[in-house]
């Protein structure tokens, strides 16, 4: 999903700067709010822009922003300039338990305790496999 600029911006410094994408969460994909990767695109890059990668939790209700920088100012980002993509994330693991805050509108922090990702042996891809030797 390509993000675009809402407004036309113009970046003066090598400071990073937000640009509103007019988006608001949460990221639904088919049919439930879901994480999403924010990121770059190559195009921009090659322009001269950096994209700070970002995670939006399920639960995250603002706009949508892109936090951005250049190395080469005075730089102008045409509004409807697509820049940057969001990837919906699937769901890996089952939540331990609830969110120790609701995440709303908030853009930066944790939203929970530690997590820790794991896999049990009974959801493990399996292959069977067959050795011979010499027909036996």
């Amino acid at each position: 999903l390509d993000l675009a600029a809402a407004v036309t911006i113009t970046i003066c410094d090598t400071k990073p700067v937000w640009i509103p994408t007019g988006i608001q969460g949460p990221v639904v994909h088919q049919g439930t709010p879901t994480a999403a990767l924010l990121m770059g695109r190559s195009s921009a890059f090659m322009k001269g822009l950096e994209i700070a990668v970002g995670l939006f939790d399920p639960d995250y209700t603002g706009e949508i922003q892109i936090m951005a920088k250049t190395a080469f100012p005075l730089m102008v980002i045409p509004e409807g300039r697509r820049i940057a993509q969001l990837v919906p994330l699937p769901v890996l693991a089952e939540q331990a338990g609830k969110n120790l805050q609701e995440r709303g509108s908030h853009g930066f922090g944790s939203t929970g305790g530690l997590a820790l990702l794991t896999l049990g042996f009974g959801k493990r891809p399996v292959k069977n496999i067959v050795i011979s030797l010499n027909g036996q």
